[in-house]
C-alpha cells in the first residue's frame, strides 16, 4: 500500500521554497542597488580627478 499523503509536510515545503525564492530575489535586487549607488558616485568621481589633472 501507499504511503498516506501528508498535505501538512507538502505545504510546508512549498512555502520554504516561496520564501527562499523571494528572498534570493530580495538579495539580487539589493545588490542591484548598491551598485547602481556605487556607480552613481563612481561615475562623478572620476571626471572630476580626471578634469583636475
Amino acid at each position: 500500500m501507499a504511503f498516506k499523503p501528508n498535505y501538512n509536510h507538502e505545504r510546508a515545503e512549498r512555502n520554504r521554497a516561496k520564501a527562499a525564492k523571494a528572498e534570493q530575489k530580495l538579495k539580487a535586487r539589493e545588490e542591484k542597488a548598491a551598485l547602481r549607488k556605487t556607480g552613481d558616485d563612481g561615475d562623478n568621481a572620476a571626471p572630476e580627478e580626471g578634469s583636475s589633472e
